[in-house]
């Protein structure tokens, strides 16, 4: 099978803390990924209104037409949310925008309102797979895309340019838009077999960790017919476990799937836009396999001579390299971010995407990460394959990823890729994001992260061992830097 280990904690597991070196305790994380900091702190309403405002003005100025600027916003259950939620109100009325609320909602559900009500774009108050006392904004264009990479930056300068308002809203009388579950639900069921998913009456675990997720895929589970074990489901942002959703994070509902004799288990982040997947064992498969799975179910489904391009980005996995050649299919590669893997889903026309946290992108749906659809067509494939899925499972590529973060310093970010062209100057490597290095049975890849001030580290090869080494050699060079 292809086992996944991940890593996470400031003091990396491999040893090669940077010495001297403290990661903020309260960073204001402002990249082409959005806005991300601790809510009261470094994400206070005041950095919230500006940001949006930021954002209003920059639409008005691309914006072509007399009608005027409308932007959907919801957010996930943080406590937190509902603060920010007037504080970005406010700033997008500031700067002349008309909003639809939308309330608690998911990522994928904002982006299909987006689309839906033919807004001009969204925001999404969520910090995603954060720990709890994180909050962030996402930002989404009128197609329910994040921006590019270089509209971030755009957006990024005006915020820069903007003063600070302190006309914040204490009570916001724009009403709540209730229909997102419904919709996201019924666009997703229109492009599956649901009789055939109903007839199998699969029994599914889903941890919905009481974020943004738990009522609108309670309603699709539902509608697929299944017996389900529903854990955590109301949205009351009061996370059971560390949100994101990784081995170490879902030990307990490992145990919960085997012992309820289910199909499968699923596990949800805050904001609903990964999922990592637990078999009918127990066994964690991971977020690694989630993109796997769903490439292997829709390419072998298409007719074998019809081209098939799957999209995804450097840090992901060879396992959907494999599948893609097992069925005809091209895999394009993209620097991490999901409008990265957005935007070359729309250049190439791609059937699939997505990235190695969890995050599917289906563009029938929407650009955006869904973990909806990823439960949708893993079980169509189930439905349709008749085999557990732990036999999938064991007859997929084997491999083993290792995940591991580093402190960041600004000697490090500056010396990156010289360090890593020198020390692996025989190898082949690739500078589009960070750095990776490839070989024909092994990759490394060595990033800043977008949405925490960290460097990760991801090695990926056919043997734990080689793995693990490898992140380890890299964490010296990393060291090295730091001293």
């Amino acid at each position: 099978m292809a086992t996944i280990g991940y890593v996470a904690g400031g003091n990396n597991s491999s040893g090669h803390q940077l010495a001297g070196l403290k990661m903020s305790t309260e960073p204001l994380m402002l990249t082409v990924s959005g806005l991300r900091g601790i809510a009261g702190t470094s994400l206070t309403s005041e950095v919230a209104c500006r940001y949006a405002e930021s954002f209003g003005m920059w639409l008005k100025g691309i914006h072509q037409s007399d009608a005027p600027v409308h932007i959907v916003v919801g957010r996930d259950s943080r406590a937190s949310g509902q603060e920010l939620e007037l504080a970005v109100v406010a700033g997008l009325t500031n700067s002349g925008c008309q909003v639809t609320r939308l309330g608690i909602a998911t990522t994928p559900g904002v982006a299909i309102m987006t689309m839906h009500l033919h807004a001009t774009g969204g925001m999404v108050i969520t910090a995603s797979h954060n720990p709890a006392p994180w909050n962030g904004i996402k930002l989404l264009r009128s197609d329910g895309a994040a921006p590019t990479a270089n509209q971030a930056e755009q957006i990024i300068a005006q915020y820069h340019r903007t003063l600070p308002s302190t006309r914040i809203n204490e009570s916001c009388s724009i009403p709540v838009n209730p229909n997102t579950v419904e919709i996201h639900v019924k666009k997703i069921l229109g492009i599956v077999d649901t009789a055939l998913i109903q007839k199998q009456r699969f029994k599914v675990v889903l941890d919905s960790l009481h974020g943004s997720g738990g009522p609108s895929t309670s309603l699709l589970l539902e509608q697929l017919g299944v017996d389900l074990v529903h854990r955590h489901a109301e949205p009351t942002g009061q996370f059971p476990h560390p949100p994101e959703p990784t081995a170490k994070n879902l030990v307990e509902f490992c145990h919960a799937v085997r012992q309820a004799n289910c199909d499968i288990g699923f596990a949800q982040d805050p904001d609903a836009d990964r999922l990592a997947i637990v078999d009918e064992t127990g066994r964690y498969i991971g977020e690694e396999c989630t993109l796997a799975l769903c490439a292997m179910h829709l390419t072998s489904r298409q007719q074998a001579r019809t081209p098939k391009v799957l999209v995804t980005n450097l840090s992901t996995s060879r396992m959907i390299d494999d599948i893609a050649a097992s069925f005809n299919a091209t895999v394009k590669r993209t620097a991490v971010g999901e409008a990265n893997v957005a935007d070359a889903l729309h250049d190439y026309r791609g059937l699939l995407g997505g990235e190695g946290n969890g995050g599917v992108i289906l563009p029938a749906i929407s650009y955006v990460r869904d973990s909806l659809v990823g439960i949708t067509l893993i079980l169509q494939m189930l439905a349709e394959r008749s085999q557990r899925l732990s036999q999938i499972i064991d007859s997929m590529p084997q491999y083993t990823i290792v995940k591991d973060r580093f402190e960041i310093t600004d000697t490090i970010i500056e010396r990156l890729e010289p360090t890593m062209r020198s020390h692996f100057s025989n190898h082949n490597i690739d500078a589009r994001d960070g750095v990776r290095v490839d070989w024909p049975d092994r990759w490394v890849h060595v990033r800043a992260s977008n949405t925490e001030p960290i460097i990760r580290v991801i090695a990926e090869a056919t043997d734990p061992s080689t793995s693990r080494a490898l992140v380890q050699e890299v964490g010296m060079l990393l060291t090295a830097q730091s001293n």
